[in-house]
């Protein structure tokens, strides 16, 4: 089948071709591109900003695997299980579970350097849902911003690992047969390659990260807005578990009308002792679960917002001042200081937080060798679905999961590709002209998007919630129509583009959140606030229409 739908854009100005391009420069996105080059492979890197922009190096609590004694991939496997709160695809968890240590070991062998003892041994924490120290970590809470070094000191070390940076992916190219055949991206700057333009490849890897622009406050970074799913969508690939969005529950809060990206503070600090208080200095988690402040995020998130509820709050307190302020310094350098420039001093007072959009569960849905709904399309990390999530992400499988799925594309592509079932495709450009560009909403949307989708879509939910940030998403796209019928439609550029994104996975989020008529994970129905196996312990499959409408069918048990 070919693209049906596609962003109102000019028309490419330049081509380029390779064999593998990567859309996304985080863990996931470099580990394909380093991979398929060792394979022989040509391979081009699109990313949004520069290489090193995307969430991967805000990652601060680290990489869980079962590398410490005692631990093993059957333990790491029971905590995802749970956390995933009965979705989980428990086939994609024990891939990721026993393939995780020795792609942790490969990571090391690139040159990521994670915390050691004076022994030489790598130091382990533990975060919530785990019962087990098994997250590697380093610079103390800098993990992220370690891997992307190592990664993107690999990749500027291949000459023929072609880089476009400042390059906003529009929509897939698809041959005569429906085969991907590459895409068209814009590039923001002047050069060779500026503006619209097309890259032709035998396929195309998805690792765009997530979508958490879609909300107010999230702790993604700006370029985070969704671009691999609505793409994906357009394209006519299914999309799976948008519904689940894990909110982070511990985000510095900076007051009542911050916005946009707000610091983390890594769940890891309570992994250490921290406690989670009320104003009244209450530890409110004693008692609500086994694992009290270390209990899986959804359910610690649950319970800070009760609590807010129950207090007339608007945000709770981590406690960590027991810590000392050497403790501080050593294992949490970057969460201090952020603090500290926001005049918060953990060492001698407690830090306001308060919930947060942190990261989405569900994506494009894709199989273990992380292939989607579209021949030749690929997706891993935050942007697909790879089943291992389930409901809720248990802490630290983010970046596993980036890179134990990359390997497996990688190595899906280099066999495809040693078996000649990776020939050259010629684009179907009629199939691409007839296709339905999507009006673009007004830059001024995005803000009106996340306004409704925090206020309707967050942490807590009820029909009537989801009914109105719907009706509010209608009338947005009915603007963009109009504006186009009118002959007065928004041009086409970066902002528009990205707004159009935004409105497309927002609202194939809440229809989902519509129909699941639960509490399950990281979606929280006011009212229906019991989990419904007997009906809904399935996925909820998402793909947009030829029409344009979006539908959402659950998964035959």
């Amino acid at each position: 089948m070919s693209v049906t739908h596609r962003l109102t854009a000019p028309a490419p100005g330049w081509t380029a071709a390779t064999d593998v391009v990567v859309v996304g420069s985080g863990i996931a996105g470099l580990t394909v591109a380093l991979n398929v080059r060792k394979a022989g492979l040509r391979a081009m890197v699109v990313t949004k900003a520069v290489l090193d922009e995307g969430s991967t190096r805000w990652a601060q609590g680290g990489i869980a695997a079962a590398l410490g004694e005692g631990d093993t991939p059957e333990q790491h496997l029971d905590d995802t299980l749970v956390a995933g709160a009965g979705i989980c695809d428990e086939e994609a968890v024990r891939t990721l579970v026993t393939e995780g240590p020795d792609a942790v070991r490969r990571l090391i062998a690139v040159g990521a350097a994670f915390d050691r003892g004076a022994d030489g041994e790598i130091l382990l924490t533990r975060e919530g849902g785990h019962h087990r120290h098994r997250i590697v970590h380093a610079g103390g809470d800098a993990t992220g911003a370690e891997v992307s070094r190592a990664l993107v000191a690999a990749v500027r070390e291949d000459p023929d690992l072609e880089l476009i940076e400042h390059a906003l992916v529009l929509d897939l190219l698809t041959d005569a047969e429906g085969h991907t055949a590459g895409l068209t991206l814009h590039v923001m700057g002047e050069g060779q390659r500026d503006g619209v333009g097309a890259v032709r490849a035998r396929a195309v890897v998805l690792a765009t990260g997530g979508l958490g622009q879609v909300f107010s406050a999230t702790t993604n970074p700006a370029v985070s807005t969704g671009d691999g799913v609505a793409l994906a969508l357009r394209a006519g690939a299914a999309a799976a578990d948008l519904e689940f969005v894990q909110f982070h529950p511990t985000v510095l809060w900076l007051g009542p009308d911050a916005a946009g990206q707000q610091p983390l503070v890594s769940e890891a600090v309570r992994g250490e002792g921290a406690h989670l208080v009320d104003a009244d200095g209450v530890r409110f988690m004693v008692g609500q679960h086994e694992l009290a402040e270390l209990a899986p995020r959804d359910i610690v998130a649950k319970a800070i917002t009760r609590r807010m509820q129950e207090k007339g709050a608007d945000h709770m307190y981590l406690d960590g001042r027991h810590f000392g302020a050497e403790m501080w310094e050593q294992r949490f350098p970057t969460i201090l200081a952020t603090c500290r420039s926001h005049g918060v001093d953990p060492v001698t007072e407690p830090i306001p937080i308060a919930p947060a959009s942190h990261h989405a569960a569900g994506g494009v849905r894709t199989d273990r060798h992380g292939r989607t709904s579209v021949p030749g399309l690929y997706a891993c990390g935050e942007v697909a679905c790879t089943g291992v999530h389930g409901a809720n992400r248990l802490a630290s499988n983010s970046l596993l999961e980036g890179l134990v799925f990359a390997e497996r594309i990688a190595a899906d592509l280099a066999e495809r590709h040693a078996a000649g079932d990776l020939p050259e495709r010629t684009v179907d450009t009629a199939a691409a002209e007839a296709a339905r560009a999507v009006p673009l909403p007004a830059s001024e949307a995005r803000a009106e998007i996340q306004r409704l989708m925090s206020h309707g879509a967050g942490v807590l939910r009820s029909a009537a919630s989801l009914a109105e940030a719907s009706a509010g998403l209608a009338l947005l796209a009915e603007q963009a129509r109009t504006h186009v019928a009118e002959e007065k439609p928004a041009d086409p550029r970066v902002e528009t583009w990205e707004a159009a994104n935004l409105l497309l996975v927002a609202t194939a989020l809440v229809a989902a959140a519509e129909q699941r008529e639960e509490t399950r994970g990281g979606h929280w129905r006011e009212d229906f606030p019991e989990r419904d196996d007997a009906h809904w312990r399935r996925h909820l499959i998402t793909t947009l229409a030829p029409s344009g409408d979006l539908v959402s069918t659950p998964e035959e048990q």
